[in-house]
């Protein structure tokens, strides 16, 4: 909804599902493509490569695995299943925190950020190819905006 102008009570029901609907499908068929090529070439399955990519953008590439696990949008179970499969191909480490013992850090091993940066690399190629090729730099801005904005309207406060 753009909020200076409110919703368009002419756009016909069909329509709007029709819009919604293409959305969806765009995304699902190119996050396909993104995700089958990073685990072909990286070996890593979508939740994994998405917590080495949290990781290796976060500050000494360390964060606590409950803050993960949220982030993520994983429940506990299911980050440790990823975290333990992370740490067992040696690509993070779990780290208890010096201050309170009920945190527990995970961390990039070595290993971990040199695939975790060259994973980023290779998404950032995908998307320059399967999303900036075909929309263009406004195109694909207007988009990042757009979802920002819905982001941020359908978001709990």
């Amino acid at each position: 909804m753009n909020s200076k102008t409110g919703p368009d009570p002419c756009t016909d029901d069909d329509e709007i599902i029709t819009w919604w609907g293409l959305v969806i499908e765009g995304y699902h068929v190119t996050q396909g493509h993104v995700e089958a090529e990073i685990s072909e070439r990286f070996g890593l399955a979508p939740a994994s490569f998405d917590i080495l990519l949290r990781l290796v953008r976060t500050p000494d590439h360390r964060m606590p695995m409950t803050k993960l696990a949220h982030e993520a949008a994983l429940s506990s179970g299911g980050f440790t299943k990823v975290a333990d499969r992370l740490a067992k191909a040696d690509l993070i480490r779990r780290e208890p925190c010096e201050t309170d013992r009920r945190v527990t850090y995970a961390v990039l091993t070595d290993h971990g950020r040199d695939i975790a940066e060259r994973s980023r690399a290779a998404c950032a190629e995908l998307l320059r190819k399967r999303v900036l090729a075909p929309l263009g730099k406004a195109d694909s801005a207007a988009l990042a905006e757009a979802m920002r904005t819905l982001r941020a309207a359908n978001t709990p406060d």
